[in-house]
């Protein structure tokens, strides 16, 4: 991967990290650090969900694919939120 594919990796995930800590109703207490890892990691694996659906490739925008990464993104805010939120941590 060139630096120009990290870096577009780094802004997806930005981006993919910020709408999905959008989605998650309420306040979440992870950090901004955190949101961009979960974002990151979200748009990795929705591509590759979206790859093996064939729903990746379309000569437009692909909503199927940014919908799976949101929803991703989601689920791992939520999920991080909720171990940090355990009383003890």
């Amino acid at each position: 991967m060139e630096i120009d594919g990290i870096i577009s990796a780094i802004v997806i995930g930005i981006v993919i990290g910020v709408l999905g800590r959008l989605v998650v109703p309420g306040r979440q207490r992870i950090g901004v650090l955190w949101t961009i890892v979960v974002g990151i990691l979200a748009a990795l694996i929705g591509s590759a969900v979206a790859s093996a659906f064939d729903v990746a490739g379309t000569d437009g925008p692909d909503w199927i694919e940014w919908l799976i990464q949101i929803g991703l993104a989601a689920v791992g805010v939520a999920a991080l939120d909720r171990a940090k939120s355990r009383p003890g941590r």
